[in-house]
């Protein structure tokens, strides 16, 4: 039966087909666009009312050409992908995330005998604290592709401790996909979104607020739910199979490591140190963006005071605890960088590239030695990486035949003569179909929000449902939409099909879809602060 489940390729490739095939079939048609200040950033936005049929652009052997197009676009995701998976082949190979892994779950057997522990599951408890740093991540700063990075660390912990790659998965990506959807002070979405309706920036906190914590409350039982199962019994997961993969990379590593400390790896101490150190010289305060708020730290100075000491201690135990001092300091700096200095993939990517070279350096090995490692990491991640690229040709062949504006013009025009609930309901429905053709959710925002927000006055309804309605359509479904480049490049690095992952994450979508409706209904039918 498992035979008959289309590869991932194959399934992009027949939506792709699919697209071609509407493209004959839905009359072309554009909206005029104006370049417009959004929150001091310039955005391409749509002309109210401006929408005029074109000429239909049928596609055909497009559908080839859409690759190479969908590679070339989606260059920046497949290069981290890329870069991602040979920095951690290189620091893999020195068996630290496996002693740190062994470590973390030695710890956690010190807590099995507090009563009170035992009843909630430790578990239970650090899978909470996980999530919940990830979703407000995801809720205060937009983290999406970032988490790209992380599904190597929390899948072989998932799998180490008895679990499978969906909770892995489930810990970074779908925690994060919540807190994005809650957007309590995201800027690429509601920033972006408010801007354009002209609301003030990040007004309506305080419902958004309680909406982030139910989503929560209702997503993290979700997963903790599916954790007791399979836990009981690991050989119900839907990958079972797949995360022989997983399983033998842990059996590969199960015997005895040997702990060590080359001289190289207080080269790379000195060295980082000394770096730290001129860093927080050049950099000493830091503005850290929090929604509309900027608080400022000596982040820098801290961070090369902390490295120095921390640094300092690991050398004192092992080669691995020092690799995995890198790796913290690796995730703290990318969080500085995001929130400080608007970093996005290429500089991350950057940061990761650095913490290979220097693992790997520090952990003895040669030029050569990790230059072969980081080969044999990105061959390893490659299909991961590729289809990223294909799942971008499938914007490729609806944007040259013109009917993406088309799909939009009939759809919003859709909601007219409604009531209010039924309004803002079929304008959840619509910004969660229109996230299948456009996955960006600044690009969306900026695409349909000077439309929506002018239509939401005219029915009666406030600016501010229909920011909320963009929000859920637009956060929730980033979850499962296969033109998502950072969803299929997740299931890629996790080696999950994306066939199983619809079919784990549906009754999920289902849920998180039906409580996004429910609280959209007081937004027009309450007093809401803000609204």
């Amino acid at each position: 039966m498992l035979k008959k489940i289309p590869h991932t390729y194959v399934i992009i490739f027949g939506i792709i087909l699919l697209s071609a095939v509407m493209t004959w079939i839905v009359p072309g048609g554009e909206f005029a666009r104006e370049v417009v200040d959004v929150n001091g950033v310039e955005r391409e936005v749509v002309v109210n009312n401006s929408f005029e049929y074109q000429e239909s652009v049928p596609q055909s052997w497009q559908v080839f050409s859409s690759f190479f197009t969908g590679f070339t676009n989606a260059a920046d995701i497949i290069a981290f992908i890329l870069i991602i998976g040979g920095a951690f082949w290189i620091i893999n190979d020195s068996k630290s995330i496996d002693v740190g892994i062994t470590s973390f779950l030695d710890s956690l057997k010190r807590f099995e005998h507090i009563k009170w522990i035992q009843k909630i599951g430790v578990d239970n408890i650090i899978f909470v604290m996980i999530m919940l740093m990830f979703s407000v991540f995801g809720a205060v700063f937009g983290m999406s592709e970032e988490t790209i990075a992380f599904i190597i660390i929390f899948v072989p912990l998932s799998i180490k401790m008895g679990y499978d790659s969906l909770l892995g998965v489930a810990l970074c990506f779908v925690a994060a996909g919540l807190g994005f959807a809650g957007a309590i002070l995201n800027p690429f979405t509601i920033g972006i979104a408010q801007g354009l309706s002209n609301l003030p920036l990040f007004s309506g906190i305080e419902y958004r607020l309680f909406c982030w914590v139910v989503i929560n409350v209702v997503g993290f039982t979700f997963i903790l739910r599916y954790a007791h199962k399979i836990r009981k019994n690991p050989k119900s997961s839907l990958v079972y199979e797949e995360d022989k993969y997983w399983r033998d990379k842990k059996d590969a590593t199960s015997g005895e490591i040997e702990h060590y400390i080359p001289r190289s790896a207080y080269v790379v101490y000195v060295l980082l140190s000394v770096f730290m150190i001129n860093i927080a010289f050049q950099y000493p305060s830091t503005d850290l963006k929090i929604g509309q708020s900027v608080v400022q730290a000596c982040a820098f100075p801290f961070l090369a005071v902390l490295f120095v000491v921390l640094g300092a201690i690991s050398l004192r135990k092992t080669v691995h605890y020092f690799i995995l001092n890198l790796l913290l300091f690796t995730i703290l700096l990318l969080i500085v960088g995001v929130m400080g200095y608007g970093w996005y993939v290429g500089e991350i990517a950057s940061l990761f590239l650095a913490m290979g070279i220097f693992g790997g350096i520090a952990a003895g090995n040669n030029g050569n030695k990790i230059t072969k490692l980081f080969i044999e990491g990105s061959a390893d991640i490659l299909s991961a990486a590729l289809v990223v690229g294909l799942a971008g040709g499938i914007i490729v062949i609806l944007r040259d035949g013109k009917i993406i504006d088309t799909i939009l013009y009939s759809i919003s025009t859709a909601t007219n003569d409604m009531g209010k609930v039924s309004s803002v309901s079929m304008m959840y429905f619509f910004q969660s179909c229109l996230n299948i053709i456009i996955p960006s959710g600044s690009g969306k925002a900026a695409l349909t929000m000077p439309m929506m927000a002018q239509f939401s006055d005219l029915i009666g309804i406030s600016r501010q449902a229909t920011v909320m309605a963009f929000q859920f359509g637009d956060g929730f479904t980033n979850m499962i939409t296969p033109t998502s480049g950072i969803l299929v490049g997740v299931l890629g690095v996790a080696k999950i099909p994306y066939p199983k992952w619809v079919k784990w994450i549906t009754p999920l979508m289902v849920i998180l879809i039906v409580l996004g409706l429910l609280l959209l209904i007081p937004t027009v039918t309450m007093e809401l602060n803000g609204f």
